[in-house]
C-alpha cells in the first residue's frame, strides 16, 4: 500500500497529538487505503484494510474516517445513492456523475469560478466546489439516447 511521506506523517502525529490521540496501525491503514483507492466507500476501504489486518472491522473503518475528515486528512462527496466516497484532502476536483450508466468523471474545479463568484456577490455564499458532485448525463449516453 502506498504510504504517506514521513514529513507528511509526523505532521499527523502531531496533530492527532495536540488532541490528545495517538496515530494508531489501523489509523495508519486506513489513511493509506483511502491513498491507494484515490476515491472510495467505507466498506471498499474496509476490504483493503482487511488484506491487511483481517481483525480491523467496518465500525473502526466510519470512526477512523471521521476522525481523519475532522483533521482536514480526508474528505467525502456523495456520488450518488448509498454510502459516500472518500478521497485525500489535497485530491480536489468536482465529480460529474452520469445518471444513466453511473460512470463518474473529474473536472477542475475551476469550471465553476463563475458560479462562485456570482453565489459570493449575489448570497455572500461561498462555495466549495471540491466537496461537490453533479448529476446529469455523460456525452455517450446522450449520443445514445439520440440515435
Amino acid at each position: 500500500m502506498e504510504t504517506v511521506s514521513p514529513e507528511e506523517a509526523a505532521r499527523l502525529r502531531r496533530t492527532l497529538h495536540e488532541r490528545g490521540l495517538r496515530m494508531t496501525p489501523q489509523r495508519q491503514l486506513v489513511l493509506d487505503a483511502v491513498r491507494e483507492l484515490e476515491h472510495a466507500t467505507p466498506e471498499q476501504i474496509c476490504q483493503r484494510v482487511q488484506r491487511v489486518t483481517p481483525t480491523v472491522n467496518i465500525t473502526t473503518v466510519y470512526r477512523t474516517l471521521e476522525l481523519l475528515e475532522k483533521l482536514n486528512l480526508v474528505r467525502h462527496t456523495h456520488l450518488g445513492h448509498g454510502a459516500p466516497s472518500y478521497s485525500v484532502d489535497e485530491h480536489e476536483h468536482v465529480h460529474l456523475v452520469c445518471h444513466s450508466c453511473g460512470r463518474v468523471d473529474e473536472v477542475p474545479c475551476s469550471l465553476l469560478d463563475g458560479l462562485a463568484d456570482r453565489l459570493d456577490q449575489d448570497r455572500g455564499f461561498r462555495l466549495d466546489a471540491s466537496h461537490l458532485a453533479l448529476s446529469g448525463t455523460c456525452r455517450e449516453c446522450v449520443e445514445q439516447e439520440n440515435s
